[in-house]
């Protein structure tokens, strides 16, 4: 009786034949988190998902997992982390205003209004500083 093959694709041409990779827990993983991603983004159902999920856990060689996404198309980059709090709304205002800049201000009645608001917000600010700093000084005296 003759000895049959590791079951799996042929090899490329030219190359020689080897020993089939034994896949890691890593690269099993990997594999599902692509194809949770491709289900998240409904490239697939959820069954199909499952399904591929199920043998792409189950696969035993490294050759067994590329077929599980080959029909995907790649995963888009996430996004840089956004910008929370006060941070966020001032890194969009600069954003908004630098594009009104490079669009060119044509109108001398835009630009006035951007200083304008740009005034006010400063003057909010102040005044805001101000008047916390007084409800501050108005307790001290009290003994609590």
């Amino acid at each position: 009786m003759t000895p049959t093959p590791a079951a799996g694709p042929d090899p490329l041409p030219g190359s020689a034949p080897g020993p089939r990779l034994r896949a890691s827990d890593a690269d099993r993983a990997a594999t599902v988190a692509a194809l949770e991603d491709a289900v998240g983004r409904g490239l697939l159902t959820h069954e199909e998902g499952g399904e591929r999920m199920v043998a792409a856990l189950s696969a035993r060689f490294l050759d067994e997992l590329p077929p599980l996404t080959a029909d995907l198309p790649p995963a888009v980059a996430p996004a840089d982390h956004p910008v929370t709090g006060w941070r966020g709304i001032g890194s969009a205002v600069a954003t908004q205003v630098r594009s009104e800049m490079t669009a060119g201000l044509r109108s001398r009645r835009v630009l006035i209004a951007v200083l304008v608001i740009v005034g006010l917000l400063i003057a909010l600010a102040v005044l805001g500083g101000l008047a916390m700093e007084g409800i501050d000084g108005a307790f001290e005296h009290l003994d609590l």
